[in-house]
């Protein structure tokens, strides 16, 4: 399940949620990411998608990790609009039949939202407002996932 929200929601909650009833699940991973005050330089993160397509989007990715690890199911809830330091702006979890799996794709899947998923993130403080594009870091991080298993054929 794929979900942008404006509303605020409770992690704790979705994980119950997505959790209930896995008899042949082996394990779930889950990451809550939370919205920073940047030491009192952030009042308030804003974030835009443009409606349908940035979840069409997130929905890709999303099926492509579940192919890829192997999932069994997995969830992502991603906040839109304005969110206060302290609140969870992005939940993901992810359930396969064995661990190894499970935080493989969860991680995969952080990596593509943080770099690559279509959301305009803009920090509001004191100073004024500022875009916000990703770190060098969040494009390694998903880069790793862009190379080739061992043992695997180049694409043509």
């Amino acid at each position: 399940m794929i979900r942008l929200t404006q509303a605020p929601f409770e992690p704790g909650a979705l994980l119950a949620e997505f959790s209930r009833g896995r008899r042949e699940t082996g394990a779930i991973v889950s990451f809550t990411g939370l919205v920073r005050a940047e030491g009192g330089d952030s009042e308030a993160l804003e974030l835009e998608a443009y409606p349908g397509f940035t979840e069409a989007a997130i929905e890709r990715i999303a099926m492509a990790a579940k192919a890829r690890f192997s999932l069994q199911d997995l969830m992502v809830v991603h906040r839109i609009g304005r969110v206060g330091p302290g609140e969870p702006i992005v939940f993901v979890a992810a359930a396969a039949v064995h661990r190894r799996a499970a935080f493989e794709g969860a991680d995969h899947l952080m990596d593509y939202l943080k770099s690559r998923a279509p959301f305009w993130k803009k920090s509001i403080g004191a100073g004024g407002e500022r875009w916000i594009e990703p770190r060098p870091q969040d494009y390694e991080d998903a880069a790793r996932w862009d190379e080739r298993a061992p043992g695997s054929e180049p694409a043509s």
